[in-house]
C-alpha cells in the first residue's frame, strides 16, 4: 500500500513538473509575430499608401482582396498588407 502511494506521488510530481516546464518554455520561446507587425509604423511607406488605396477601393466595390501584387522585399509586402487591412476596415 505504501509503495503504491509513493509511486503515485512520484508520477504526479513528474507529470506536474513536465507540464509546468513545458508551458514555461513554450511561452518564453515563441513571441507572437503579430506583436512586432502591429508596433511597426508603415505610414510613410509608399506600399502602405498603395495598400490603403486598394483596400478602400475594394471595400467600396465589395471586393475581397482583388489585386495580387508581388514585392521584392518582405517589408514592402507587410506594409502593403497593413495598409490594405486599414483601408478595408
Amino acid at each position: 500500500m505504501r509503495a503504491n502511494l509513493r509511486a503515485g506521488v512520484w508520477i504526479l510530481a513528474v507529470v506536474l513538473g513536465i507540464g509546468v516546464t513545458g508551458g514555461t518554455l513554450r511561452v518564453a520561446a515563441s513571441p507572437l509575430p503579430q506583436e512586432h507587425a502591429q508596433t511597426q509604423d508603415y505610414s510613410k511607406n509608399k506600399n502602405y499608401n498603395v495598400g490603403m488605396r486598394d483596400g478602400k477601393d475594394d471595400k467600396a466595390h465589395n471586393k475581397d482582396h482583388s489585386r495580387k501584387r508581388n514585392f521584392k522585399k518582405d517589408e514592402d509586402r507587410n506594409a502593403y498588407e497593413a495598409g490594405y487591412q486599414e483601408g478595408h476596415r
